[in-house]
């Protein structure tokens, strides 16, 4: 897989539990330039789930949902 150069890094580890890394995510969205790679950390599984659906419904790329040691590393870019 091709590196992907990572434009916003979302460290949401310590977040108070769902939906706060998705809310997180979602406000980078609105915020970000079109182009921007964006990777979400989450030590919410519901969040590996739930954030590909919002990327998807709001028409964004998802690049990759990666489990790491004890968190998840989701990558997006915002295309428009």
């Amino acid at each position: 897989m091709a590196e992907v150069k990572i434009g916003k890094t979302i460290d949401a580890r310590c977040s108070l539990g769902c939906p706060g890394p998705l809310m997180e995510l979602i406000s980078a969205f609105k915020t970000e330039e079109i182009g921007t790679v964006i990777e979400l950390l989450s030590a919410e599984k519901d969040t590996s789930v739930a954030a590909p659906l919002w990327l998807a419904k709001a028409g964004q790329e998802l690049i990759r949902v990666e489990e790491r040691d004890g968190y998840w590393s989701i990558v997006a870019k915002k295309i428009k």
